[in-house]
Formats: C-alpha cells, structure tokens, sequence
C-alpha cells in the first residue's frame, strides 16, 4: 500500500465517521489516559422487529399445537363458534384459521408431543 492510498482510506474513515457524528449525535466518554473521546451515537432501532418476529413464530407455533390436539374437525368446529361470535370474537378466529404452515407444523409435531 502507497503512502497516498493509506492517506486516502484514513481520510475517508474520519469523513464517514464525522458524518456519523453529525446524523447521529455523539457521546463523549473518558478514557483510562484522561482524555475526552468522542463518537458518534449507536443507532438503535424504534420498534423491536426481532421481538416482533419471535412473537409471530410463537404464535404459529401456538396454533399448530392447538391443532394437532384437537385435530382438523374439532379444531374447524370452534373457529365456527369463534366466527359467529363478537366482534372480537370473529377476529380471533380470523387469526387462528388454518393456513398450510399451521397444518405442516401440526403434522410434524404431532407424532412428538402427542403420542398414544
């Protein structure tokens, strides 16, 4: 590596790093030396989305259990009962009707859980 090519990349490590500072904000932290350094502010997301993904594959997980227990016929019984219940009611078995996943979950966990 040339002298020029170092000088370039080091420069434009403190430009991204001064733009950071700028869009982000900055924290000043001292060191063990006593000097002040300052970088720029982690960015954090607003909304969860691993969380929010871990709570969807819960939730299909839940449905599929709840459909290899009771099984198809069963199962399609009380989302009818869901379905002409409250408006509340109706959007819960909006959400727990049967879809491909829920049923290729179920079969396969079926044999492992519920054996008899």
């Amino acid at each position: 590596m040339t002298i020029d090519a170092s000088l370039n990349a080091r420069l434009r490590r403190v430009v991204r790093n001064h733009d950071r500072m700028k869009h982000k904000g900055v924290v000043h932290r001292v060191g063990r030396d006593g000097l002040i350094r300052t970088r720029p502010r982690l960015f954090r997301r607003s909304f969860p989305l691993r969380g929010a993904i871990v709570v969807g594959i819960l939730f299909f997980l839940f449905k599929a259990i709840m459909f290899a227990q009771m099984g198809a016929g069963n199962y399609a019984l009380k989302l009818e009962e869901l379905r002409n219940g409250s408006q509340v009611e109706q959007i819960g078995a909006l959400l727990m009707q049967e879809d491909p996943v829920t049923i290729a979950v179920a079969d396969f966990i079926k044999p492992y859980v519920f054996e008899r």
